[in-house]
C-alpha cells in the first residue's frame, strides 16, 4: 500500500473535503469523461445521496457541484471568480466547461438532494448525468467521495479503494506492526521509511518543496484565521472567536498572570483559527480532512512557537510521520465522518499529530506509534453531528480539543519506552468496527446528537 503525503495533505477549499472538494473533483472527472465520449451532451444533471443529500446544503455541496461542472477545481479555486460564475450560472442556466461548449444546467432544477435513497458503496454518493436536447440521459457515472477529498467511481470502489498501480516502494507497510518492524530492521524512523517511499516516486527537490508548501498554506491559514473577525456564514450566526482570544493571549504574555495550563489556550486558538477559516470557505489543507484541518497545523505551530529547540527544518519529518499514520488509518478503517463518525476525522488527525510531535521531540518509532494509539483510543466513539449541517458546531472547538489531546498523547508516550498494552492496529480496527456499528444519525447526517438537541437550529 502506498499513499503519498501529498494525497493525505491536499490544498483545497472549505468547508468540507468530502462534501465540497470531493464533489468538485467528481464533477471535473465527469467533464473529462464527457470530453472523451462520442456523444455530444446538451445538458447536465446531478443527484446527491446519503450524507451528501442530508448535509449538502450546509456543506456547500450544491455550490461545489455547480462550480465543478463549470470547470473549477479546488487547487486553483479563486473565491471572487467563483462568486461571479455562480451569479452568471443562476441567471443564464448555462455552464461553459472547456472543450464541451455551452451546456444547459439550472442549479435549482438540475441538482437533486435525494434523501430517500442511499447508494450502496459509501454514505457520500452522487450520480452525474449528461442529457440530450430532449432531456434524456445519454451518459452517467456514480461517484463516491470517501473522505479527505478522495473520489472513486463505482467501479473503482468495487475494485479496491486503496489499489496502488505505481511501481513498488521500498517499504510497503500495511499495518503499524509492519511499520515498526521495518524501523527496527533498518534503523529508520517512521519519517525515514515514508521519505524513502516518496523518493521512489518523485525527486528529492519536489518532495522538499512540496512539504514546505503544505506547511506554508497551513501556517498562512492560521494567520488569516487569527486576524479575521465577524461571523461565519450559514445561518447559525456563530462569531469568529480566534482573533479575540489570540489578542488576549498576546496581551497577557510576560505579565506572569497565567497558569501553566494557559498553553492549552494557545494550542486551541491555532486550531480554531484554521477551522473558522475552513467554515468561511477559505483555503485550507486536508489534514486528513477539512473538518479536522486544524489539529495538525495547531500542533506544529504550538511546537514551533512554544517548545525550545523547535525548528522549521523538522516540519517535513512531522508531516511525513503524520502521513504514515494517516495512511494506515485510511487503509484499515476510514477518515470519513460520513462512514465512521468524527472519530475518523478529528480522531485520525489527533493520532497523526501526536505521532508527528512525538517524532520531532526525539521519540523513537515505538513512542510515536504509542502516541498515535493514545490519541486515537481516546476519540473512539465520537459522533459526527454538525448542527444545521454546517462545519462549525461542534467542529471548530472539537479541533481545538483534538490538538490538545495530541500534545498530551505525545507527552505521555515520551514518558514511557514505547511498550504499551493496546497496539495502534487494534485501536484502528476498533474504530472501524465502532463506525460500522454507529447509527447513521450520528454519521454526518445531522439527524441526531447536537444537531437535533440544540433549540432553534
Amino acid at each position: 500500500m502506498f499513499l503519498s503525503v501529498f494525497d493525505m495533505f491536499k490544498v483545497g477549499i472549505g468547508p468540507s473535503s468530502s462534501h465540497t472538494m470531493g464533489p468538485m473533483v467528481a464533477a471535473a472527472r465527469f467533464l473529462d469523461r464527457l470530453r472523451a465520449s462520442p456523444f455530444a451532451p446538451h445538458g447536465l444533471r446531478a443527484s446527491l445521496h446519503g450524507s451528501l443529500a442530508f448535509t449538502g446544503v450546509g456543506h456547500a455541496t450544491d455550490r461545489a457541484t455547480v462550480l465543478g461542472l463549470a470547470g473549477f477545481s479546488p487547487e486553483t479555486y479563486v473565491r471572487a471568480e467563483a462568486d461571479r460564475a455562480m451569479r452568471e450560472i443562476a441567471e443564464t442556466c448555462r455552464v461553459h466547461p472547456e472543450g464541451l461548449g455551452e451546456l444547459v444546467f439550472d442549479p435549482a432544477r438540475d441538482i437533486r438532494f435525494d434523501r430517500t435513497r442511499a447508494l450502496g458503496g459509501h454514505a457520500n454518493g452522487m450520480i452525474l448525468m449528461a442529457t440530450d436536447p430532449q432531456g434524456d440521459v445519454i451518459d452517467q457515472e456514480t461517484y463516491y467521495s470517501v473522505g479527505g477529498g478522495f473520489v472513486l467511481t463505482e467501479a473503482e470502489l468495487a475494485a479496491g479503494r486503496d489499489r496502488d498501480e505505481g511501481p513498488a516502494v521500498p517499504y510497503p507497510f500495511r499495518s503499524a506492526a509492519q511499520m515498526l518492524r521495518m524501523c527496527r530492521e533498518t534503523g529508520n524512523t517512521i519519517a525515514g521509511l515514508k521519505r524513502a517511499n516518496e523518493l521512489s516516486r518523485m525527486s528529492g527537490a519536489r518532495l522538499t518543496r512540496g512539504l514546505e508548501q503544505v506547511w506554508e498554506v497551513m501556517n498562512e491559514c492560521i494567520d488569516i484565521g487569527l486576524s479575521s473577525g465577524g461571523r461565519l456564514p450559514g445561518g447559525l450566526d456563530v462569531p469568529r472567536r480566534a482573533q479575540a482570544i489570540h489578542a488576549a493571549l498576546a496581551a497577557e504574555r510576560g505579565m506572569n498572570l497565567n497558569a501553566p495550563h494557559t498553553v492549552n489556550d494557545w494550542i486551541g486558538v491555532y486550531a480554531m483559527a484554521v477551522n473558522e477559516e475552513n467554515a468561511a470557505g477559505g483555503r485550507v489543507v486536508t489534514a486528513p480532512t477539512n473538518g479536522a484541518a486544524g489539529v495538525i497545523p495547531a500542533t506544529i505551530r504550538y511546537w514551533l512557537d512554544h517548545v525550545p529547540g523547535a525548528t522549521a527544518a523538522r516540519v517535513g519529518d512531522f508531516l511525513l510521520t503524520a502521513a504514515a499514520i494517516g495512511g494506515l488509518i485510511k487503509h484499515n478503517a476510514s477518515i470519513s465522518g460520513a462512514e465512521c463518525g468524527c472519530q475518523a476525522e478529528v480522531g485520525s488527525a489527533s493520532a497523526m499529530a501526536a505521532a508527528g510531535l512525538a517524532a520531532v521531540l526525539g521519540g523513537t518509532p515505538a513512542q510515536a506509534e504509542n502516541a498515535a494509539e493514545i490519541a486515537l483510543e481516546h476519540h473512539l466513539g465520537m459522533t459526527c453531528d454538525p448542527i444545521k449541517g454546517l462545519v462549525q458546531v461542534p467542529c471548530i472547538e472539537r479541533n481545538a480539543m483534538g490538538a490538545i489531546k495530541a500534545v498530551s498523547a505525545a507527552s505521555l508516550a515520551l514518558r514511557g519506552d514505547g511498550r504499551h498494552l493496546v497496539p495502534l492496529d487494534a485501536a484502528i480496527e476498533t474504530m472501524r468496527q465502532t463506525g460500522h456499528d454507529m447509527h447513521g444519525h450520528y454519521k454526518e447526517t445531522s439527524l441526531g446528537g447536537l444537531a437535533v438537541n440544540v433549540p432553534n437550529c
